[in-house]
């Protein structure tokens, strides 16, 4: 309605749009006396916008009339193009236009038809596997918002162009005056934004075009019919064309701009952040993952002031001389500076570390240590996979398609731990005696596994001298075949998963596992995999609960089986065909009922072993039933097809823990990288991408019957970072476990020697 170009901030007022004051075609319409008629619905029900049509068709007392349709545009963003009801919504709207169509050429409707102009079409952007939608490619920007005809001026903001074929068959007066409005327009918004705008082609050429214009205009008042006028009208509207087409070019570009100081100093932070996180790598391979910066110090030195007042020197100049508005020069002095003291800090901490890692490098050269511990393969797998990641992003292809990054490195990763396990088995670890005791042995004071017994959290230990693991020779019957098995079944749940949601830009379009489980004439195998998925959901959540919250767990999901049916996702039994189909409002408040009460009964364990510091096993029950309460958060948050993700999810997780991360003895780091890399590939799995349009801003009116926005955010956020965000839990969980198990053994060592 405004004409101008769609920013990314715009996803944050789509979830409670405040009201548009730029200047758009409705309030040209009203401060020109039209009359405007308006038909819209809540409830996203188009049938609710044509049942009025006939009747408004048929009255003279409107000279605007907007029908709002969104059910097109949520079958897009929910189901995508190639959903099954996009065909019959489409044929829908084709009868609705031909209704519209018909009645505005009937005899009677004639006189409004010429007073009117042409009907107006906008297409939704919830279509994304079609290309440029929702965004600021040609066909989003080439068409003027309004029909050539209409008795309305364009929008002040508006940086489209004329639609030519539309005035194609007009006089040349007409097709000349329509150009040079719309010019004229053009021009006017370019004044405003483009402080050297007399430089600019476009700009230039609109001037040559008015110039002919004048002329042709002379000759047309001296009633000069001859082929002279005509050829010279043919070139002031060439003219007018091109100028339409480069100030439109122009403007574009103008609102595609970026704020480069601001962007700047942002990079600068991240890249401080980053340097730190890679100078730290060796300490958090060879420790605990903790990172320890100290900032006091960085403070207090000469470099830091000397870097304050240069950045305050460059600010100054920035703010002063620059022609276009900033960010950073818009905030108060006092947040500006914070971000100047921010970045003078991360860059005396990066330099104070880089010191101190030079120094303790120069003593070593001195010093030797008997042995250093050397870096495995799976280090520098882990090492190199997040740096190239890290570097792909460089490059808006691999952004576009950063599923593919993602899913390459955790198949990787799955081979390495293959190769890994297999050296262990069958050839042993190469490390140095004194490292890899053997049954009966002990090592650091902690004996090692007896022979036939599984090493398990009782000997995980922290630190980098546990890192090589003993050989897994002692591992037998089922135990060691599952550990041989692993990282194939982790490989081929990841292959399964690929092929539910396509995902990315170029191939999202294409059909996928969730189509053809999400049509209307699959629902029966959809049920069977959802209910499939629930009971391996609870069989895998429930094993470190509470009793209270195992019950809780039971009854949840079976509320949300009950939910999904009552919105007409899912079947019961003994249905055929669900044709009571609901909100699913009170289904949805019951299931929300048990997630409280799992979170509650969480977070009162925690709190209770924060009393009781030695009560290790009520902590670990805590957090775990924290995390539980998310997976049934998340259930009943994540479309049906994708439930299949969660259940894979958690079968990754548990296959990992028992048979990958224990037996092999991995430190702190390379769990906590795992853990991080598959959190971002099960986001992908989920369908998701870095495309706004994939978002499911459905997930965020589960269990409303009104738009609430804080629960709205926080639950359509919640949904789609549901892979990282569980991930992140079950690592706080795995970590808290075994540094509680190796608490526990050290205690019992210390009873025992006393």
């Amino acid at each position: 309605m405004t004409g101008s170009l769609p920013g990314f901030i715009d996803v944050v007022r789509n979830l409670n749009s405040p009201m548009l004051l730029e200047d758009s075609v409705i309030t040209r319409a009203k401060a020109a006396g039209k009359r405007i008629i308006f038909y819209g619905d809540e409830t996203w029900v188009d049938d609710n916008v044509t049942r009025h049509l006939d009747k408004v068709l048929k009255r003279r007392d409107w000279d605007v009339l907007i029908l709002h349709y969104l059910g097109l545009d949520h079958i897009g963003h929910v189901s995508g193009p190639s959903s099954p009801l996009i065909g019959r919504k489409l044929s829908e709207m084709d009868s609705v236009l031909m209704k519209i169509h018909t009645s505005l050429l009937s005899e009677r409707h004639l006189l409004l038809l010429r007073m009117r102009g042409e009907v107006c079409v906008s297409f939704p952007a919830g279509l994304r596997g079609l290309p440029d939608c929702g965004g600021a490619g040609p066909p989003e920007i080439h068409p003027h918002p309004r029909s050539a005809g209409c008795p309305l001026t364009s929008p002040k903001g508006s940086v489209g162009r004329l639609i030519f074929p539309v005035v194609e068959g007009k006089p040349m007066r007409e097709q000349l005056r329509f150009l040079h409005l719309n010019t004229v327009q053009l021009s006017k918004l370019l004044q405003e934004n483009v402080p050297s705008y007399r430089k600019e082609p476009g700009f230039e050429q609109f001037k040559v075009s008015e110039r002919l214009h004048g002329n042709w205009i002379r000759l047309y008042l001296e009633e000069n019919n001859s082929e002279v006028l005509f050829n010279l009208g043919s070139k002031v509207r060439r003219q007018y064309l091109d100028a339409l087409r480069t100030l439109s070019l122009s403007l574009s570009r103008q609102a595609a701009q970026y704020d480069v100081y601001s962007m700047a100093a942002g990079t600068v932070l991240v890249l401080e952040v980053v340097a730190l996180l890679l100078l730290c790598v060796p300490q958090a391979l060879s420790g605990k993952a903790e990172l320890d910066v100290p900032l006091l110090s960085p403070v207090s030195s000469l470099l830091f002031y000397l870097l304050l007042l240069a950045l305050a020197a460059l600010h100054v100049v920035v703010c002063t001389s620059s022609d276009s508005s900033c960010y950073l020069c818009s905030l108060p002095w006092l947040a500006a500076g914070g971000v100047m003291v921010l970045i003078s800090t991360l860059l005396c901490a990066v330099v104070s570390a880089l010191t101190g890692m030079f120094a303790a490098g120069s003593r070593l050269s001195k010093n030797p240590p008997p042995s250093n511990p050397r870096w495995s393969e799976l280090d520098l797998l882990i090492l190199s996979g997040t740096v190239g990641h890290v570097l792909s992003l460089g490059a808006s292809s691999f952004i576009e398609e950063e599923h593919q990054t993602w899913y390459f490195l955790v198949n990787t990763l799955c081979l390495a731990l293959c190769h890994e396990i297999y050296r262990n088995c069958f050839v042993g670890d190469d490390c140095a005696p004194q490292r890899c005791p053997h049954a009966g042995e002990e090592f650091d004071g902690v004996a090692a596994a007896p022979q036939g017994k599984s090493t398990g959290p009782d000997v995980w230990e922290l630190d980098r001298a546990s890192k090589h693991p003993s050989p897994l020779e002692a591992l037998r019957g089922p135990e060691r075949w599952m550990v041989l098995a692993s990282p194939w079944v982790i490989l081929s749940c990841c292959r399964l998963l690929r092929s539910l949601n396509q995902t990315g830009v170029q191939w999202a379009h294409r059909p996928d596992l969730g189509h053809w489980l999400t049509s209307s004439d699959h629902k029966a195998e959809l049920s069977l995999l959802a209910t499939v998925s629930l009971i391996m959901i609870f069989v895998l959540v429930q094993k470190r609960c509470s009793l209270a919250s195992k019950v809780a767990m039971a009854f949840g999901l079976l509320g949300i089986y009950c939910y999904r049916v009552a919105v007409g996702n899912l079947l019961f039994p003994w249905q055929q065909n669900n044709k009571d189909i609901s909100k699913g409002i009170t289904e949805a408040r019951f299931v929300y009922v048990f997630v409280l009460g799992v979170l509650f009964t969480g977070t009162k364990d925690l709190l209770k072993s924060q009393i009781t510091a030695d009560d290790f096993t009520v902590k670990t029950v805590g957090l775990w039933e924290i995390y539980s309460g998310l997976v049934l958060l998340a259930a009943l948050l994540l479309r049906p097809h994708n439930l299949p993700v969660l259940a894979l999810s958690l079968v990754t997780q548990t296959v990992m823990t028992h048979f990958v991360w224990r037996p092999l003895r991995h430190d702190a780091a390379e769990v906590t990288v795992m853990h991080y890399w598959f959190g971002q590939a099960f986001f992908y799995f989920q369908g998701n991408s870095n495309s706004i349009a994939t978002v499911d801003i459905s997930a965020g009116f589960v269990g409303l019957d009104a738009y609430v926005e804080i629960p709205a955010v926080l639950l359509t956020a919640f949904a789609t970072y549901t892979g990282p965000v569980l991930w992140a839990g079950h690592l706080v969980n795995f970590l808290a476990s075994e540094a509680s198990s190796g608490s526990a053994l050290t205690m019992d060592q210390s009873s025992t020697k006393s």
